[in-house]
Order: structure tokens, then sequence, then C-alpha cells
């Protein structure tokens, strides 16, 4: 589905204080831009969270909203969608999250090694032709991104509806430093990973549809 152009989207994006206008020169220093001194300091409640892919940013806004001694930064692509983010985040004015307009295969220019704790994957797109499974969100070319801007103990979460994607992504797992935590095919009725479950605005159409919702939780090999 191609994606309606909003003319405004790329000057409210522009001068909203909660878009990062150079990640690249955030390199190493998010702890810093979120105010937290001592970049080297990393507690518990300092944790810095990815959401790669924010849609209209639901989740993303719950999460940093419900856990406000944590950190968030939300990546999107396109600007007509992460407006939408950012225009909710100015009336919310949460402290502890940030926006970055950029693309998922420049994270390793965005993040230094180690500097985040966690990844959320949420509903990617699939790229269901076959010669473009690397673009894939969950490939094992991204996720051996993840491993160079993950923390030593940092996990990765992924759910989708799409059973063909997960099959993907659980075949890949394999082929990267991380191995399966948990796993379940079956999110909604699954009482222990479904325990504090933060809807998507795809998780709740495509569960209504009646889809079952996957999801993993990645860790480093042992």
């Amino acid at each position: 589905m191609r994606l309606r152009n909003i003319p405004r989207s790329e000057e409210v994006l522009a001068n909203s204080p909660y878009v990062v206008q150079d990640p690249a020169a955030a390199k190493g220093k998010w702890r810093e831009l979120f105010g937290v001194q001592g970049t080297a300091e990393k507690t518990e409640k300092k944790l810095l969270n990815l959401e790669v892919g924010t849609g209209k940013g639901r989740f993303i806004l719950e999460l940093a909203g419900r856990n406000p001694g944590q950190l968030y930064v939300g990546l999107e692509k396109f600007s007509s969608v992460l407006l939408r983010v950012a225009e909710s985040q100015q009336e919310l004015m949460l402290p502890n999250l940030m926006l970055i307009r950029g693309e998922a295969e420049l994270l390793t220019t965005y993040f230094s090694n180690g500097e985040a704790d966690r990844i959320y994957l949420n509903f990617s797109d699939p790229w269901p032709k076959a010669r473009h499974a690397k673009r894939r969100l969950p490939s094992r070319e991204f996720l051996a991104r993840y491993d160079e801007i993950l923390s030593p103990d940092g996990v990765i979460e992924f759910k989708t509806d799409n059973r063909e994607l997960f099959d993907f992504a659980v075949d890949e797992v394999p082929f990267s430093p991380f191995e399966i935590a948990q796993i379940t095919y079956d999110l909604h009725h699954d009482e222990a990973m479904n325990e504090g479950n933060i809807m998507t605005e795809y998780e709740e159409r495509f569960s209504g549809k009646g889809n079952l919702i996957c999801k993993y939780i990645l860790k480093r090999k042992q």
C-alpha cells in the first residue's frame, strides 16, 4: 500500500524538539541527550530501549508513558508516518522519548557498540519476495546490526501476525549470535508472555480478525 504524502510532515519534524535531526551525531551520546549524567553509569532505571519501525507510535508512546524511569528512542523511515508520533509526543511531552526519521540499515551509524539495551520489532514489513529477504528486520543481516549496538545482556523482542515472516525469523536465529529465550505462536493466549503486552495498531486490527500473534524474545547465546 502506497503511503499518502503529507506536505507539512517535513516541516513539523524539522521543528520538533523530540525529533533528533542528526542521529549520527548522537551516536554514543544518547543518554546525555536525555539528560542522564555519566554515560557509563547505566542503571536498571536508565535502560535505553529502541523500537525499529514505530508506525503511528501507539506502542512506544504507551510504553514510554508506563515506564518514566527508562529511555526510549523510536525510529521510523517515513516522514508522513513519524508525523503522527511527533504530534502525539508534542501533546504528551514525555521526557523519556525521542524520535528518529531514519533508515534501519543505518542503526550502527546512529548507535555505538553496546549503547542500546532492548530492541523492539513490531509487525515489520514482511518483504515477501525472496530476493528481498535481507531487508526483513528479523533477518540475519539485521541481527548482525543489532548485535553491534546491543549491550552484552541486551534482548530483542519481535512480534507479528505474519506466520511466514515469523517462521523465517525463527530460521534466521541460528545464523546469528542470538538464541531464543521465549517464543509463542499465540501471544494473546500465552499468559506468561502476554503479561504487560502493549498492542500496536496493527496488532489490534489483525487479532480482531482472528489472526494469531507470534512473538519471540532473543538473548545472546550462552
